[in-house]
């Protein structure tokens, strides 16, 4: 990858409502130039989309937790992520080396909200839970060191 595109990506990782005007400005590269290649970066999958971040506590759901999973039986099909992709609270669902196969990282309102969601897990996907609540989090969603 061009040292220009990594520029331009890690300029969009801090502030993915960048125009391409200001983009053009730090990367001393013209508007329309940027515009091309931040287009390319997107036809190649470099950049997969632009998202609004969102402060979890004022939209209602304050409380963060991993959940990690294993199937109740080894041999069933490698199948959770499909199984439990229909439940909202789920925010990412990473496959994992160790005792468990999936880490989810989810977010509910309350702590009965948590206990169902786990209920649900289970039910789903056939699976064991073992649940870390988050206390706080200093920082998250840094930008890749490009």
């Amino acid at each position: 990858m061009e040292e220009i595109d990594r520029q331009i990506i890690a300029l969009l990782a801090r502030d993915g409502r960048m125009s391409f005007t200001d983009l053009a400005k730090e990367t001393g590269l013209s508007v329309s130039a940027v515009h091309q290649r931040v287009r390319r970066l997107q036809k190649r999958g470099v950049v997969k989309g632009f998202t609004a971040q969102l402060d979890a506590e004022q939209i209602g759901l304050p409380l963060t937790a991993f959940v990690s999973i294993k199937p109740i039986d080894p041999a069933a099909p490698d199948d959770a992520p499909e199984r439990l992709a229909h439940l909202a609270a789920i925010e990412a669902c990473h496959s994992v080396a160790g005792d468990e196969s999936y880490i989810l990282k989810v977010r509910v309102a309350t702590p009965n909200d948590l206990e169902d969601l786990l209920q649900r897990i289970r039910a789903a996907a056939n699976v064991s839970t073992r649940t870390t609540v988050v206390l706080s989090t200093p920082w998250e969603d840094r930008p890749p060191p490009l």
